[in-house]
């Protein structure tokens, strides 16, 4: 019987394997290497406040955004408060906000993989990803959030956000508060004298203390937003800048000067060319003998094998 030469099918099927895992890997880092994308706000993105059973601001609070409140549509402190936009009350655009905040709260809850978090998040300085706590998340003291531009960052509570008083949200690197999202399981209370960032989502009511601010949105589904003298500006994502294109500079041209005609030497017809014309073709005819050569070689080895084969056991 003939020996049959397992070595190429072998080298094929370790070949096989190796471009295999490469790829899963190469597609594994890909995908870690990706942050979470944007949470849809839809119509909602146009208010910097929103609530379900209703709005009390006392004092001199500043609204840069729209307002609006539904199914209780019960808005109370406005003046002394001011909007700089347009106070929807429970108008049609503020109950198309609500089912687009519905669907902005379950986009968020939804998001993974998700990366446990201490209860406070005062001290920590963290990059763009999902970020959950089962039960509730605090804030005392400053929590840092650097990455780029377009860098997002999402935060699941399960339960409450409390902030203290005095307590921050710092962006650094680029980050933006318009790509900075808490989803909160039920109510958010914002310390005396805090600066936040991002919007907030919660699934009942949200209570911003005396002198806070809120550089992105307070939106609540189902309970009351409660204001007390208070800054919140809807946060808007700054555009990319585009490169700008160096202008091309025509070069200058020198003027032509005739040059001064040499004598002319008859080459003799015995002598080899010189010309270059047809060199084009070198690279393709160096392809075309290799290959040749490689074909001639596997040759060889299989006319080997075969000798080997039919040669008589000593």
């Amino acid at each position: 019987m003939k020996r049959q030469v397992r070595i190429p099918t072998q080298l094929l099927a370790a070949g096989s394997a190796l471009i295999l895992a490469a790829g899963v890997l190469a597609t594994g880092l890909s995908a870690s290497a990706a942050g979470p994308t944007s949470v849809a706000l839809g119509t909602a993105n146009s208010f910097a406040v929103l609530g379900g059973s209703g709005i009390t601001n006392t004092g001199s609070t500043v609204i840069n955004g729209d307002l609006g409140t539904y199914p209780t549509t019960t808005i109370n402190g406005f003046p002394p408060g001011t909007v700089n936009g347009t106070n929807h009350a429970g108008d049609a655009v503020t109950q198309a906000a609500k089912t687009d905040l519905v669907t902005a709260y379950n986009d968020a809850a939804g998001r993974g993989p998700t990366i446990p978090v201490a209860a406070n998040l005062g001290g920590q300085t963290l990059t763009a990803g999902v970020y959950n706590s089962s039960s509730s998340l605090g804030l005392t003291g400053a929590l840092t959030l650097s990455g780029s531009s377009s860098d997002v960052w999402i935060f699941q509570a399960g339960s409450t956000l409390t902030t203290a008083t005095g307590s921050s949200v710092v962006l650094t690197g680029g980050a933006q508060s318009c790509n900075v999202f808490w989803q909160i399981g039920t109510s958010a209370t914002i310390g005396t004298g805090s600066t936040f960032k991002g919007t907030i989502i919660a699934m009942t009511s949200i209570t911003v203390t005396t002198g806070a601010s809120i550089d992105g949105r307070a939106l609540a589904r189902n309970g009351a937003v409660t204001l007390d003298t208070n800054t919140i500006t809807k946060s808007t994502c700054a555009a990319v800048p585009t490169p700008t294109v160096a202008p091309t500079v025509a070069p200058t041209v020198a003027p032509t000067v005739a040059p001064t005609a040499a004598p002319t030497t008859r080459v003799p017809a015995s002598l080899p060319s010189t010309s270059t014309q047809g060199r084009d073709d070198a690279p393709i005819w160096g392809i075309v003998l290799s290959l040749a050569g490689f074909v001639l070689l596997a040759g060889l080895v299989r006319a080997r094998d075969r000798r080997a084969t039919t040669s008589p056991k000593v």
